[in-house]
């Protein structure tokens, strides 16, 4: 591979404006820029979720994943380009389904927690949620892939039930949502 980064810094956003991967100039506050910050965001939590230990199979999904994100971000860095297949959302359901298919049935709500590397899942999920609210709100003003807003629904759901299968792993049981606490 080249040296493509040979330097840093660029001091090009000193300013508040920053660059698209196409050469466009835009503000560093922008929901573009707000989205791409986001997407990075969650792959960051993902990463910190893989220090800790988890099963090769949820390793190996999770990595996937992470590969996804990227190549969401680089959508979002050159609009109109198109990376993110709908194969890739079939893939997110069909673990879903196998995963999901493994696990007791859910009876309450859970909260977010149990062991470590659940709690670190929990965190990546509610992060992917604000992703795709500002997706969302991106594709009011800027339209995007409908596989991205897709895959960002369907990622949520499969981080919910990687918590639970990541607690079953490390045999802690998921914390359940008490609804006496609302009566004291």
């Amino acid at each position: 591979m080249a040296n493509r980064l040979s330097k840093i810094y660029t001091r090009t956003g000193d300013t508040g404006a920053t660059g698209l991967a196409d050469g466009t100039r835009v503000a560093k506050d922008s929901l573009r820029i707000q989205a791409l910050g986001e997407v990075d965001e969650l792959n960051a939590v993902i990463g910190l979720m893989l220090t800790e230990p988890v099963s090769d199979k949820v390793k190996h999904c999770v990595t996937r994943v992470q590969h996804d994100l990227f190549d969401l971000g680089g959508e979002l860095c050159m609009p109109g380009h198109l990376v993110l297949k709908p194969e890739r959302v079939t893939a997110l359901e069909d673990a879903l389904d196998a995963w999901n298919e493994a696990l007791p049935p859910l009876k309450e709500f859970i909260l977010p927690g149990g062991s470590k590397p659940a709690a670190y899942c929990h965190l990546a999920r509610t992060v992917c949620r604000r992703v795709e609210r500002t997706l969302h709100a991106l594709n009011a003003k800027e339209p995007l892939s409908a596989v991205s807003l897709q895959y960002m629904n369907r990622l949520s759901d499969l981080l919910f039930v990687l918590s639970r299968v990541l607690n079953k792993e490390a045999n802690v049981p998921d914390v359940l949502w008490e609804n006496s606490y609302k009566n004291q």
